[in-house]
């Protein structure tokens, strides 16, 4: 009886941690204006670690440079990646660095292009999840053309946007059970 207790106790556990997510991919694809992107250009993925979400990914084709660098609210990206909405900012706070405490959970900050190879991306977040209330899960994550300037710009588009100007890629975020650590 005792055996069969411990059984039913651990397979509660299992379950409820499966519930959790804790990997995600997205494919990321090259925006086209008016259309639904299908050039894939990269993927990025996704690892819950505690309370930190670990991001590390490579795209090709971006211009050499900083890029803005977002979670937005919808997994839709089509119309040139304009369908998948603003940023992902549900306790509606102004545009803010990574490092902020007032900024949306959206805000990732910058990634930089070098200029001939691919952008390789490693960032880490303590405000994205990947479960949770505010899970990021089935929302897209967005490569801009220009740098974020973090919310600290002096239009009123920074305190909105960051003045990352126009969407370049962008892909959906989706539960990943059995992602291998490999990139495009």
């Amino acid at each position: 009886m005792k055996n069969r207790v411990v059984l039913i106790l651990a397979l509660c556990a299992c379950v409820e941690a499966a519930s959790e997510v804790i990997r995600a991919r997205a494919y990321i694809f090259k925006a086209v204006e008016g259309q639904i992107p299908t050039e894939l250009i990269g993927t990025i993925d996704f690892d819950q670690s505690g309370s930190f979400l670990k991001l590390n990914g490579s795209v090709s084709g971006l211009p050499a440079g900083k890029h803005g660098f977002h979670i937005h609210e919808k997994g839709d990206t089509g119309n040139g990646c304009l369908s998948a909405g603003a940023h992902y900012n549900p306790h509606k706070l102004s545009h803010g660095a990574p490092d902020d405490s007032n900024r949306h959970i959206g805000d990732l900050g910058n990634i930089e292009s070098p200029a001939s190879a691919d952008t390789s991306i490693s960032v880490s977040d303590s405000l994205a999840s990947l479960s949770g209330q505010y899970s990021i899960i089935g929302r897209s994550v967005v490569i801009h053309e220009k740098t974020d300037d973090l919310g600290r710009g002096n239009s009123d588009q920074s305190k909105t946007t960051g003045n990352a100007g126009a969407r370049l890629a962008c892909g959906t975020i989706g539960e990943c059970l059995f992602c291998l650590i490999s990139h495009f």
